[in-house]
């Protein structure tokens, strides 16, 4: 389960110097009266990762391992970003959004501007997943007046390969922490402060994507619960998987059906925001691949069917807490327009669900990563331990 918030973990910091300001004492101050938005950008990779299917798959196996293994966190097709400020004056930074680790950090693409709120806590942090370097307490601005103070931020040493990013928000779990600073035992997280702060009243997170083009921003974090007018159906709540590893990370139990053909049987996995694909145990891979009659593309590394086979396809359905979502066949492929970003054709089919290199059984069968969650809308309540989702207006749509 992931672990209840109490003071004990917001002052996990030795030397916490902001702890005498007041939240009068910070710019824009707000209550926690209401929800809070921060408007999101996708980006489509576009400096030399063409095989999303292995960068995903490496991944996967570092969460497998439960973070002792080494993988480059912007080695994924299709990311969102938002721009937030760092620093008083803050100066603006793109950062990635992950919910499958929980340190926030800036990396060596913009380098940290230290203003009169950067504190130094003379400790080093070292995520064996991403980056190590420096560890400062700073503001953080996620929008015009939703500010946090005393956030622990890592200030990279070396390039961890962000490419044009230039950190990560880190909105896991705070377990996810632990270890990671050398003189402290967990950090508190964006969201731990928010709600330690009395920016929100409710440690909820919710998570709005759309299904991608070039050109799209209309993704959004709703902290402090989740935005009713980007659903259509109630939220369906499930607990946080007690199988390890999953349950270190945003951790679920699901089915996963192929029309009538059970491709996984419940097993546990995580939701992901840092994967790009859905990926699935080697085992179901082959089940679903012959379902599909699909065939491995050498130039994208994904499965690719014909025009014949896609108007055969049938839908996916994710039985997930006694709900099943249908991920309809238009939501299984690719989206055409992005086909020369992944190195395929412009007129290729190519199906978004990938081997995770592992059979079924390793506490981590799955990832439902951006492919699935620009379908539904995801909401991440770390009071009750649990992951909810809803239907969007993008549920059954035909863009890609």
């Amino acid at each position: 389960m992931v672990p209840s918030r109490s003071l004990s973990c917001i002052l996990t910091l030795p030397a916490l110097a902001f702890l005498s300001l007041s939240a009068s004492a910070l710019p824009h101050a707000r209550t926690a009266s209401s929800t809070a938005a921060l408007k999101l950008a996708v980006r489509v990779n576009s400096y030399g990762i063409k095989n999303i299917a292995a960068a995903d798959r490496a991944r996967i196996q570092a969460l497998q391992a439960d973070g002792s293994s080494s993988v480059n966190i912007t080695n994924t097709g299709t990311t969102y970003t938002a721009n937030i400020g760092v620093g008083n004056p803050a100066t603006y930074y793109t950062f990635l959004l992950d919910t499958g680790s929980s340190n926030t950090w800036i990396g060596t693409n913009k380098a940290y501007q230290k203003t009169s709120t950067s504190y130094d806590t003379d400790g080093t942090f070292n995520n064996p997943k991403y980056a190590s370097g420096e560890e400062y307490l700073d503001y953080v601005t996620l929008n015009s007046d939703l500010v946090i103070y005393n956030q622990s931020i890592g200030v990279a040493s070396t390039d961890p390969g962000l490419g044009d990013v230039d950190g990560l928000l880190g909105l896991g779990p705070v377990n996810l922490t632990r270890g990671t600073v050398s003189n402290a035992d967990t950090v508190p997280t964006v969201m731990d402060n928010l709600y330690a702060q009395g920016s929100i009243n409710s440690e909820v997170l919710g998570v709005f994507f759309a299904p991608a083009s070039s050109d799209d921003t209309s993704g959004e974090l709703t902290f402090g619960g989740y935005d009713a007018s980007k659903i259509t159906g109630d939220v369906n709540y499930v607990s946080i998987t007690s199988t390890s590893p999953a349950s270190s990370y945003w951790g679920i139990d699901q089915s996963i059906t192929y029309g009538d053909t059970e491709i996984l049987s419940q097993t546990a996995g995580s939701v992901d925001t840092g994967t790009t694909l859905i990926l699935i145990a080697s085992d179901a891979f082959s089940t679903y691949q012959s379902a599909t009659g699909a065939t491995p593309n050498e130039s994208t590394c994904l499965l690719q069917i014909s025009s014949d086979q896609y108007d055969q396809l049938s839908s996916l359905y994710f039985t997930i807490g006694g709900v099943t979502y249908e991920l309809t066949p238009n939501a299984q492929i690719w989206p055409r327009s992005l086909n020369t970003a992944i190195n395929g054709t412009t007129d290729g089919i190519y199906l978004i669900v990938a081997d995770n290199g592992s059979p079924s059984g390793s506490g981590l069968d799955f990832a439902n990563g951006y492919c699935f969650l620009e379908r539904f809308y995801s909401v991440y309540d770390t009071e009750n331990s649990r992951v909810g989702f809803a239907t969007t207006e993008y549920t059954d749509a035909t863009t890609n």
